[in-house]
């Protein structure tokens, strides 16, 4: 199950008058001289040619009087966890792979909602009735199979793949279409006279696994249909992260303490709209000539509160900052997630506990109506 432009369909359900419009999810392209991405682009702005990940200048110059919006997070997040609820009333087997994109395995529901097909329109019926949104649907015997049917008929799509047809169902798609066959990939295997995926499976695993190593047998076997892979209800989020590129490379330390403050509140929200905390903080900094460097910390007690995780991520910073270089690019992440309660310390005070957890809710709440500028701590400005 994939959301049909998650993003810019959650802005367009908030705001109907944008119905039509060209939306565009991201940076301003404007007051933000283009130094950021795209987070989600509409239909009609798709038709611009502007696509996730573009550069919002290059986004602003195919589509001069698109919609440009800042992101929600905490809204995104918030509808998303309905949908999640959505579908764990068709099967406890759900594998979330994003905010806005999840594998079921149906396993055995057959008797209580049907076949195949009647289950998929039962699943995207009842998206569209609670929440008014379009997902797209991909059926198959395999995660490989269901996640390429997915993309074929978008928006509001349905593919089914029947049991035994997964080699004819890829066959004719690019080579690229592949989990892990990347633009490199993609043209070592056109210099080998491989352009398809019927190709790679018909293709000499031997000569594959002598060019690629162990990704030889990989490509050959998901180029068959074959992915034994199965939905786990593991760790579903491996981690939270926000970056922030500045308009102009910066060596101020009191700007880059603001951003920290910034980006960790929006990891913090993150984190508490999931319902899990980080015990591991991560810092990221990369330089004006776009060398990146990582820096990490786990702590003894996992985290979703922006003060806890903006000291960690400012501690990290002024001790490994290297003063001289610019800074391009900074982000904040949290990993090592877990649902737990944590112990309090021998020393906290659980009045404070209660007391900043409330707080979290309720700016949380308001956010989530107004937007993240309606709050702000006074470090931010």
């Amino acid at each position: 199950m994939d959301m049909d432009c998650f993003y810019a369909a959650v802005e367009v359900l908030d705001d109907p008058a944008l119905r039509g419009q060209p939306v565009i999810v991201g940076a301003d392209p404007q007051g933000g001289k283009g130094r950021g991405v795209v987070s989600a682009a509409s239909y009609e702005a798709r038709k611009f040619g502007v696509h996730s990940a573009m550069p919002v200048s290059r986004a602003f110059a195919l589509c001069p009087k698109g919609i440009f919006l800042p992101g929600r997070m905490g809204r995104y997040s918030e509808i998303s966890d309905k949908i999640m609820g959505i579908l764990k009333g068709f099967t406890p087997q759900i594998e979330q792979i994003s905010v806005d994109e999840a594998f079921l395995d149906l396993t055995g529901c057959q008797r209580l909602f049907g076949g195949p097909l009647e289950i998929a329109r039962k699943i995207k019926g009842a998206i569209k009735g609670q929440l008014s949104l379009t997902a797209s649907v991909g059926m198959g015997s395999n995660k490989l199979v269901a996640k390429i049917a997915s993309d074929l008929e978008k928006p509001d799509g349905l593919v089914i793949v029947p049991e035994g047809g997964e080699r004819d169902f890829l066959s004719p798609m690019p080579a690229g279409k592949l989990w892990g066959v990347g633009p490199k990939t993609t043209e070592r295997l056109k210099q080998m006279g491989v352009i398809t995926i019927g190709q790679l499976a018909g293709f000499d695993p031997k000569r594959l696994e002598a060019v690629f190593g162990r990704m030889g047998d990989y490509l050959h076997e998901r180029a068959n249909g074959i992915d034994g892979d199965p939905v786990s209800q593991g760790d579903q989020v491996k981690s939270m992260g926000r970056e922030h590129t500045y308009d102009e490379d910066t060596g101020s330390k009191e700007d880059i303490h603001r951003t920290l403050l910034s980006l960790s509140e929006q990891v913090a929200a993150s984190l508490r709209a999931e319902g899990v905390k980080g015990r591991t903080i991560t810092l990221k900094l990369r330089y004006q000539d776009f060398e990146t460097h990582t820096y990490g910390r786990t702590l003894e007690a996992s985290v979703d509160n922006a003060i806890e995780i903006n000291a960690i991520a400012r501690m990290l910073f002024d001790k490994n900052w290297q003063t001289f270089r610019k800074i391009r690019l900074i982000g904040v992440s949290a990993s090592n997630l877990n649902q737990g309660e944590d112990q309090l310390g021998l020393f906290d005070d659980p009045k404070n506990k209660i007391k900043n957890e409330e707080l979290d809710k309720a700016v949380d709440k308001i956010r989530g109506r107004y937007g993240r500028k309606a709050v702000k701590r006074a470090g931010e400005m």
